[in-house]
């Protein structure tokens, strides 16, 4: 039987816990008062698991240790919402919260202003959400790359996370790319693996670079849908075959390469049989034909076909393959 994976809730649900508890204290004591929310484990592949989550709420805005990077708090009321240590601030258009706030998503917010409209309380107060250790946290996310600095972000929609969600690459890949167009940028690169980013980053500006994973189709939908006037798709020369041949997903599991069809196509176009008994690889097809001295007309022939292939797939596009050798 197959394990059942857990799910877990998100920063922005225990940011809401914290933030509850801390308000019923203050209105108790009227002194500075801290809460804290550990994120619990779940099965999703999420580096905030486990972290601290930590509000702090006071009368005195000088008890509260803000992020360093100025910005301007959430009003809720009369309390003011800031970005504690380890939670970042918005630094570049294109993302839900504005720039020069907090980076904390508008269903959170929208869940603790609720919290608050139930205490009624009207005095100045001074409110920061924390995560301990946020900013080493965010050194393993698109934080700063998207314009979030100092930290992670607080999140949620629907309060859970879902366990090895695809939604969340997605919603990734789109929040990136939503970041590259409301900062000018009208043409995306999308990159397949660590050594298509580090190409892409020495020819174009980082802000413009997604890694979509295997999610080819699934990005340049994406592309489309945000209005880029073109793309570039960069990868390896199997991941382009794979294209080549029809694949949406360049994942394993969606699908392998067809090498009768590889060859078939070697022989129609570049005039040769190659053997595919002796190797099962696109790299073992390329050697043989490199031998051959027709290794640039093998990818070339790649690239002219998975561009058709993109081009079925999105009529009137603008998008070009660029294989790495």
């Amino acid at each position: 039987m197959a394990k059942v994976l857990r799910k877990g809730y998100t920063t922005g649900v225990h940011a809401s816990f914290a933030f509850k508890s801390a308000l019923q204290g203050f209105v108790v004591t009227r002194s500075c008062v801290k809460s804290v929310s550990n994120k619990m484990d779940n099965d999703d592949l999420d580096v905030t698991k486990g972290c601290e989550i930590v509000v702090t709420i006071s009368d005195k805005k000088e008890d509260l240790e803000l992020n360093r990077i100025e910005h301007k708090p959430y009003i809720i009321g009369s309390l003011e919402l800031y970005a504690g240590l380890g939670v970042g601030v918005v630094t570049k258009e294109g993302l839900k919260p504005p720039k020069g706030f907090p980076a904390i998503n508008p269903t959170p917010l929208k869940v603790m202003a609720d919290i608050y409209s139930r205490f009624g309380n009207t005095e100045q107060i001074f409110c920061t959400i924390s995560v301990t250790n946020g900013e080493e946290l965010a050194k393993q996310t698109a934080n700063a790359k998207v314009g979030v600095l100092g930290g992670i972000s607080i999140l949620g929609t629907t309060g859970f996370v879902k366990p090895i969600s695809a939604d969340a690459y997605m919603d990734s890949i789109r929040t990136e790319l939503g970041v590259a167009k409301a900062n000018g940028y009208d043409h995306a690169v999308l990159t397949l693996g660590n050594s298509s980013f580090a190409y892409a980053k020495e020819h174009y500006d980082e802000i413009q670079i997604v890694e979509i994973g295997n999610f080819v189709y699934d990005a340049l939908e994406i592309v489309g849908e945000l209005g880029f006037d073109s793309s570039v798709f960069i990868c390896g020369i199997g991941k382009a075959t794979k294209v080549m041949q029809g694949c949406k997903n360049t994942h394993n599991r969606f699908g392998s390469i067809d090498f009768d069809a590889l060859q078939d196509d070697i022989r129609d176009e570049l005039g040769v049989e190659v053997d595919i008994e002796v190797t099962r690889t696109v790299k073992g097809v390329s050697l043989q034909l490199e031998e051959l001295g027709l290794l640039d007309d093998f990818y070339e022939m790649i690239k002219q076909k998975a561009e058709e292939k993109m081009t079925v797939w999105f009529k009137n596009r603008e998008i070009e393959v660029r294989i790495l050798k």
